[in-house]
């Protein structure tokens, strides 16, 4: 899983990063075959890890990374584990956690100060760092590991310098590509990666470690968030810290007012989601909203039910999507989606995006 809990000394459950989380649930078969590939001497020099966004892929390339560079003589310690475990109060582990491993470099979308926010997107200058870091000889007589968490996220000129590096591989160099579109990195990158596709976890998976992650929430509202979440234990956290449950219902009440929208309502919910502090809560509606309309053209296209997650749900979707065919319904998706990236890449009124896409679906079911 992408995080995970501990302990503390007060009884206050501490979230912990991939790089710093011991344990990983439900890709017992993709940590066994990585294992194999080690016992037989045949790590590849660039793993693909792909699937859904908070699934735990990250942490597995860590976990993997780990025990990579803890284990030096492996022909006396393979016998017996099968995992990738490494004790979490040795030094390898500690070193990886807090991003001081000399043969451990991680690259991802960095701090852009001018615009102050993370960028969009990993530039080349990021890229070049792993030619350098893999021109390098190892701190410690064994591996260099690069980890590129978010891999889709880089430009055509980062990708292009990748591109170089897995065409002249270094001598015991693994590059770990953790991506959650592998559909948007170049075919020559995944051609020469080998994959490990991870699927979502099973939702009762994501309930339990929901509930043990944030042990306040009842039972009911854990449930309806692990649905929420697609498998996902990274997206219910982010679900569960940001409301996600009553941002949700608020989207159903306005969309069930459809064709004769509350605008008022509407205004008043798209300025709180436009606020300087809601940017995360923006972000998660507009999943949610695109979860909605998925919902709406599957439904509409199977003529079915599925389960209704919070009251109203099933008679909003239903009377919508008999307002127009499920055709419709996926082209608008895809206009939502793009509009939402649109106004995060050209950093546009958050207000105006989300007010346009109520109309547009308003419009839609006329």
């Amino acid at each position: 899983m992408a995080r995970n809990v501990r302990q503390a000394a007060d009884p206050t459950p501490t979230v912990l990063a991939p790089r710093a989380n011991p344990d990983l649930v439900g890709h017992e078969y993709a940590e066994r075959e990585l294992r194999r590939l080690l016992e037989g001497g045949r790590v590849p020099h660039a793993i693909l890890l792909s699937g859904p966004r908070g699934i735990g892929k990250a942490t597995l390339a860590f976990r993997f990374a780990r025990f990579l560079l803890a284990t030096r003589d492996h022909s006396t310690e393979m016998a017996t584990e099968r995992g990738l475990a490494v004790d979490p109060e040795s030094g390898v582990f500690h070193r990886v956690a807090a991003g001081g491993h000399a043969d451990l470099l991680t690259v991802e979308r960095a701090y852009d100060p001018r615009r102050r926010r993370m960028r969009s997107e990993i530039v080349v200058e990021d890229a070049r760092e792993i030619t350098s870091f893999f021109r390098l000889t190892a701190a410690e007589d064994g591996w260099r590991i690069v980890v590129v968490d978010g891999a889709e996220e880089m430009n055509r000129n980062a990708a292009n310098a990748l591109l170089k590096v897995l065409e002249e591989p270094p001598r015991q160099a693994l590059l770990l590509l953790v991506s959650h579109s592998p559909g948007r990195l170049l075919p020559t990158i995944r051609s020469r990666c080998r994959r490990f596709p991870l699927v979502p976890l099973a939702q009762e998976v994501v309930t339990r470690l929901l509930r043990r992650c944030r042990p306040e929430l009842p039972q009911p509202e854990a449930e309806a968030l692990a649905a929420l979440s697609g498998g996902s234990i990274g997206r219910a956290l982010e679900l569960a810290d940001a409301g996600g449950l009553e941002l949700y219902r608020s989207m159903l009440g306005i969309l069930s007012q459809i064709p004769g929208l509350n605008v008022i309502r509407l205004h008043s919910f798209a300025d709180q989601l436009a606020r300087a502090d809601a940017e995360d809560s923006y972000r998660i509606a507009g999943e949610l909203l695109l979860q909605i309309l998925g919902r709406i053209t599957t439904r509409r296209a199977r003529q079915l039910e599925g389960d209704e997650l919070v009251a109203g749900e099933n008679d909003a979707i239903r009377r919508l999507g008999a307002r127009a065919d499920a055709a419709q319904w996926a082209a608008l998706r895809e206009d939502v989606e793009r509009s939402f990236v649109s106004t995060d890449q050209l950093n546009l009124d958050r207000k105006q995006a989300m007010l346009g896409v109520f109309f547009a679906i308003e419009e839609l079911a006329r």
